[in-house]
């Protein structure tokens, strides 16, 4: 190709994510698969034969449309291949079967990916802002300048949707489960409050979450006729109407959740615990409302390879 194009790949616990783009940092390519990866992870903390097999085949996919366009690319793996004991192993069949050179990041870079994207989101009134993205095995909580983007604190929550589920044994609701992974996800949030100062930035916040949790319950609420992110992206969803869906979500069951336009059969299973982790976060930060986020890590990439590009710093 005579334009020069540019490629992200995100390679999450659950799903793994491609963007294509060209220099005027227009989407010709824009395409997600499920990898379960992190699915049986909390046994003995590894990949199973059926999750590396999973990822190489969607990997394989991709590479094929990145190296037939010819794209400039950097391509990210997040907590799955952090935590798993044969992550390393994975990251090698990767280069050598599928032609690509996978970035194992780590908790900071995520968020900072992140936030980046997220940023596009953001209340332009508030001069700070906290990013939040639940993920299949971890969840980041930043607290940045929004006119800098500078960081003023993160944390890496061990527990995402994916791992949760499993770990706490929460696929439908249950009560006594679920106050055990709140627990849990408390004592997290209570070192980010306290060790970001947040009480000092109260008021002056704008709040974004990522990922597929809370695109999902936007569509939920706005009884949208299917689930579409980029319908989501920037959805404001106010307190009052997350409890509630949440609300009523709790009370179905996978085999409803995964009839529902809104959840599926991929996210039925962990759902409930992508749920838990976002409304523990919410209530004890006393978030009045959250923006929901399609823009994320995937975006910011392109945006950085792009001005590389330019500036003639890449490859």
């Amino acid at each position: 190709m005579s334009e020069q194009y540019y490629a992200a790949i995100d390679l999450g616990t659950n799903s793994c994510r491609m963007v294509i783009s060209d220099a005027q940092g227009n989407y010709v390519y824009n395409h997600s698969g499920a990898t379960r990866l992190g699915e049986g992870m909390s046994l003995n903390n590894c990949f199973t034969p059926e999750a590396i097999e999973r990822g190489i085949n969607i990997l394989k996919e991709f590479g094929e449309v990145l190296h037939a366009s010819n794209c400039r690319y950097r391509a990210v793996a997040t907590a799955a291949c952090r935590m798993a004991s044969n992550g390393a192993e994975f990251v090698d069949r990767v280069k050598k079967e599928c032609g690509i050179d996978l970035e194992v990041i780590d908790g900071r870079e995520e968020a900072r990916l992140n936030l980046l994207g997220a940023l596009a989101n953001a209340d332009k009134n508030k001069p700070y802002v906290i990013v939040y993205d639940i993920g299949g095995g971890s969840t980041e909580v930043t607290l940045a300048n929004q006119k800098t983007a500078e960081i003023i604190y993160t944390i890496s929550i061990p527990w995402g949707a994916r791992n949760a589920s499993e770990k706490f044994n929460i696929n439908d609701y249950n009560e006594e489960k679920a106050l055990t992974f709140r627990n849990e996800i408390l004592k997290y949030v209570e070192e980010f409050k306290q060790k970001s100062n947040f009480a000092a930035y109260k008021g002056q916040i704008s709040f974004v979450a990522t990922s597929s949790t809370p695109l999902r319950l936007s569509a939920y609420i706005n009884r949208r006729k299917e689930y579409d992110r980029e319908a989501e992206d920037g959805s404001i969803m106010s307190r009052e109407a997350m409890d509630q869906a949440l609300e009523e979500l709790n009370q179905t069951t996978e085999k409803e959740r995964a009839g529902s336009v809104y959840i599926g059969v991929k996210r039925a299973p962990i759902f409930i615990a992508g749920g838990i982790l976002l409304k523990t976060i919410y209530d004890n930060l006393d978030i009045d409302y959250l923006i929901a986020s399609y823009k994320s890590a995937k975006d910011s990439i392109i945006m950085e390879l792009i001005k590389e590009g330019k500036n003639g710093t890449s490859e």
